[in-house]
Parts: C-alpha cells; structure tokens; sequence
C-alpha cells in the first residue's frame, strides 16, 4: 500500500475528522504535527497546500488531498472496506446534505471567533442550525443508525456527541480537551489582533 501521511494540528476539529475515518477505516498512517500558529507555514504544508496552506492534507503515495470533507470522501471512495456513507443513493445524498449544510451553516461558528462586533446575531444563527439539524437530521443517536458514518464524524462535535465517543476507535483518538481550549483562545486572539 502506497505511504499515507496527515499533515494537521493536534487540536483541529477538521483533522480529527480525518484522523476517525482512518482509524475506522483501518488505514495505518503518519501524523505530521503542523503549527498553525506559526506565521511561518512549513515547507511540507507549502508543497502540498499551496493555494490554502490549511490543514488537514491527506498525501497518499505522493499525492496531496485538501479539504476535509474533500479527504474524507477520498478515504471512503479509495477504502471502500468499512463503509461509513449509506450504501442507499437515497441515503447517501442525505447524508451529503446533511454534511454540506453544517458546512455552509457553520461559517457562523467560526465567525464567532473573528469578532466581537455583532455576536448576538452570530449565536441566533448557531442555534437556528443546530435547531435544524436536531429537528430534521437527527432521527437516531448516531445518523447511520447503530453505525458510525461520515455525517457522525463531520458533525462529531453536536448534541450526540457523548453517543457518538462511545465508539472505541473514536474514543481512542479524541483530542486533549485543554489544547482545544488553548488553541481556540490563541486562534481568537490572533484574529481580533489582525482584525
């Protein structure tokens, strides 16, 4: 099998995402700790992401994947063993609405981060999507039912979230609860200082 490497922060939502579905998958890889604080990018996050220089990046025999909804549909389109989206079309195009809409409605959480100016408005927006989701997402624990899929993992941080860590492998790989909070504080602070 071709070498695997994540490029990420160790407290990044979006590389815990890809770090769950590889465990899940079983894809044996290497973890590349990239500081994102610095305001030097390293050379490795340049080569592979240089039009984002953002992480996640997933390089697969040389090949960089960007995005992590993006690295997400790679690793199960790629590993087809485990599947972790409906093998239903019907199925699996809610699921990928479901993914996408947390996508397009959660710009309002980390706007929250970037501002202090019109925070009340940002928080309305939060719980209107979270509301949504609860009311029209949700039907069970875990939205693939007794399984866990892309959209849990894409959403591994809502209202089901103590279901959905009771799973071994994600209970296994969950990040230090104290980074997060250090690494939200710093990424707020830099932003309201650059703002």
């Amino acid at each position: 099998m071709a070498e695997v490497k994540l490029l990420g922060g160790a407290v990044s939502p979006f590389v815990y995402r890809v770090i769950w579905t590889l465990k899940l998958k079983g894809v044996p890889f290497e973890f590349v700790e990239v500081d994102v604080f610095s305001n030097e990018k390293c050379a490795l996050l340049l080569k592979y992401n240089p039009v984002h220089k953002k992480i996640p990046v997933l390089v697969h025999g040389g090949k960089p994947v960007c995005d992590s909804t993006v690295v997400l549909e790679y690793i199960e389109e790629k590993w087809p063993y485990n599947r972790l989206l409906p093998s239903d079309p019907y199925d699996r195009a809610l699921a990928r609405f479901w993914i996408k809409f947390g996508e397009d409605k959660g710009v309002a959480v980390w706007r929250m981060f970037h501002s202090n100016r019109d925070q009340e408005s940002r928080m309305k927006a939060i719980l209107e999507m979270l509301q949504t989701i609860e009311e029209h997402g949700l039907r069970e624990k875990i939205f693939h039912g007794d399984k866990i899929g892309l959209l849990d993992i894409a959403f591994g941080l809502n209202a089901w979230f103590e279901n959905f860590k009771k799973a071994p492998i994600i209970e296994e790989n969950l990040p230090d609860q104290d980074g997060i909070s250090l690494f939200f504080k710093r990424r707020r602070e830099k932003w309201l200082t650059s703002a």
